[in-house]
């Protein structure tokens, strides 16, 4: 008897877990029944095999993570670890886009597997070369900078595919998004805090004031649900939340 009770509690964990989205991870949104979910060490993301670029790529962040000295090492390429359709390197040749990381490998160097698995395709949008390199590079940095600042931080971040006016590239149809997003969490007291941006995949310059919204409102325009893991309450609450000052944006 003893047994078969255990047994029904293991099962409600797991299906209250696959409820939720976030299978143990805080940062984790909600995972919808079809997506690809691949595990690494450093990030999780979630692919999409028909625009052949992630959907939403969720990472951890911590302190002593920011401190890791392993070099910027890898070569883009296929994930070993998903086995369906996939972008390829040469989709990205002479395209005039950039290979650009959602998970950063500025974010991984605190060891050679997370450093060297941040280089596959399943984490990489074709993106405005001058959005990399300024500033989405820039939000990057600010990211670490939370993360020292408030012992770790929750990141979830991706492209917005929008109307596609990009286009497509590569002999595979690589789908070039219209902007980018990243939705971030830090642990505040007893509660967490929240913030939102959102970038044109173009090369004009703003600041991150002009960037940034609450992650409700991000909700409202990607569809997708951040955060699960907090209360239905909480997550409302902590979410709804837009204070520029707390995060030191100007």
């Amino acid at each position: 008897m003893k047994r078969k009770l255990v047994m029904i509690t293991l099962m409600l964990i797991l299906i209250a877990s696959c409820n939720t989205g976030n299978y143990g991870y805080i940062e984790m949104p909600y995972v919808e029944p079809d997506e690809n979910i691949i595990y690494h060490a450093g990030y999780t993301t979630s692919y999409d095999t028909t625009t052949l670029i992630p959907k939403w790529v969720a990472y951890e962040l911590t302190a002593e993570e920011v401190q890791g000295e392993f070099p910027r090492s890898g070569s883009f390429g296929m994930d070993p670890d998903f086995t369906g359709r996939q972008a390829m390197r040469e989709d990205y040749s002479y395209s005039g886009w950039d290979k650009g990381h959602m998970a950063p490998a500025a974010d991984m160097k605190w060891s050679e597997k997370s450093m060297y698995e941040s280089f596959y395709l399943t984490n990489i949008c074709p993106q405005n070369h001058t959005l990399n390199e300024r500033d989405w590079q820039t939000l990057e940095k600010r990211v670490r900078s939370w993360a020292v600042e408030y012992g770790s931080i929750y990141v979830v971040c991706g492209p917005i595919v929008g109307s596609n006016k990009f286009g497509k590239i590569g002999e595979n149809g690589v789908v070039v998004p219209d902007a980018f997003f990243k939705a971030v969490m830090v642990p505040e007291g007893k509660s967490y805090k929240t913030i939102a941006f959102i970038m044109m995949n173009e090369s004009e310059h703003h600041t991150l004031k002009e960037y940034a919204l609450s992650v409700n409102k991000l909700e409202e325009i990607t569809g997708i649900d951040f955060f699960p893991a907090l209360g239905d309450r909480e997550e409302e609450a902590i979410e709804d939340q837009l204070d520029l000052r707390s995060w030191n944006i100007n």
